[in-house]
């Protein structure tokens, strides 16, 4: 059976065996989504997707987590933003499953709609896991869920543990941005996932790790670089930005601006991102290693670290932290970091605050945060190189520093 006219994508859905009419059907290199980057690291980018790239990349990320048409997603990120688009809408129209769209997100009514709509697939993201976590009822959601992705952001280990103990349901973490179409690999819930990884390439996608200095040397395995990807899904170039599209896409590789590294079964893990990397004292420090110990912490719920510039070291590190108490004893903090990395690795400072700031789609905005790193007040500046007292830190409207003891 062809079919043409509005009603086909519901008539498509409800018989496999309709197809769409060639007539109705666009060519596949011409362009089918315009899709803005986040801006997370400066002015959003209009990004060319074309037919061919979006629907490879769906073919690409079925194969690794595949759906069905019992399948009932649910989608919490709003539908402009390319992740929710990918694994919310894409993803229901080609599994011909159910969309469930939660039009304004709060945690309690998230865990009802996850029970209540017998969600089966659950994209969120870390900041959604860790909030679902102190929800009541969470177990209940094991009876229909079999499977959640995480994706936006880096998805912190502890939080990964702390969500399948209770629940005994997977995540499946995944690697990618807007200008890659946009997934680039993912863990596999029928392969071992490695904590902290993003997984494997996804199917006719290569990655490989190179060098910050010539984008060229290919580094061995284990050595951080640069994540340079090729495959079918990639973007076309950003719209009416030449420089722009030259700098990313060299050679037939789109060059992420993401640090990572590879380890020998080819698995991913990501380091942050080129941008936000700080030079402290002229060695390289990436703030999702810090963060990472940051979150494994038991009274830290949310961490991001940024660098500011020091005269004596170049950068140094501001950590930001929302913690799970009203009162968090900053210098055990500090212990708590100093007992796990080099010592050139440890903020200078360590912020209380009552919530990060983040962007229109909830990605923490590290610009703000740098911004408020340089903002030192008196108290920071009379307290460097001191080690804290032991008191706890309360929360309050404004951050409370404390220079950790070390």
């Amino acid at each position: 059976m062809v079919l043409r006219g509005m009603q086909g994508l519901t008539k498509w859905r409800d018989d496999a065996a309709c197809m769409l009419s060639d007539d109705l059907l666009p060519d596949a290199d011409t362009l089918a989504a315009l899709q803005y980057t986040g801006g997370t690291t400066g002015r959003a980018k209009g990004v060319d997707l074309t037919h061919r790239a979006t629907a490879v990349n769906i073919l690409q990320r079925e194969a690794v987590l595949p759906t069905s048409d019992t399948d009932r997603i649910l989608s919490v990120a709003p539908l402009y933003h390319v992740y929710a688009i990918t694994m919310g809408l894409h993803l229901a129209v080609q599994a011909r499953g159910t969309l469930v769209i939660m039009p304004r997100y709060d945690p309690a009514e998230l865990l009802r709609l996850l029970r209540d709509e017998r969600i089966s697939v659950f994209a969120g993201n870390p900041r959604l896991f860790a909030e679902l976590l102190s929800q009541p009822g969470l177990s209940d959601i094991g009876r229909s869920l079999r499977l959640c992705v995480s994706g936006s952001a880096p998805l912190p280990a502890e939080v990964l543990q702390r969500w399948e103990a209770a629940t005994g349901v997977p995540i499946c973490e995944g690697y990618g941005q807007t200008e890659a179409g946009p997934v680039l690999s993912y863990n596999s819930p029928h392969a071992e996932r490695k904590p902290g990884s993003v997984g494997r390439a996804l199917p006719d996608t290569e990655l490989q790790i190179v060098d910050l200095e010539t984008g060229v040397r290919v580094l061995p395995v284990g050595e951080a670089g640069e994540i340079r990807a090729r495959g079918p899904q990639v973007m076309r170039g950003y719209r009416n930005r030449p420089v722009e599209t030259a700098a990313a896409l060299r050679d037939g590789w789109l060059y992420t601006g993401d640090i990572g590294e590879l380890d020998t079964d080819g698995v991913l893990f990501i380091r942050g991102r080129r941008k936000e990397m700080v030079i402290v004292s002229g060695f390289n420090v990436y703030p999702r290693e810090v963060e990472d110990v940051l979150h494994a912490h038991p009274d830290v719920h949310e961490a991001a670290v940024v660098g500011r510039p020091d005269a004596r070291r170049g950068e140094a590190l501001v950590a930001f932290v929302v913690t799970r108490g009203e009162a968090v004893d900053v210098a055990a903090v500090g212990v708590h970091l100093a007992e796990r990395l080099t010592r050139y690795k440890l903020p200078s400072e360590i912020r209380v605050l009552d919530t990060l700031p983040r962007t229109a789609v909830g990605k923490i905005d590290k610009q703000r945060l740098q911004e408020m790193a340089r903002q030192a007040t008196d108290s920071v500046t009379a307290a460097r190189n001191t080690p804290a007292a032991p008191s706890p830190s309360h929360r309050s409207g404004s951050d409370r520093s404390r220079t950790p003891s070390t």
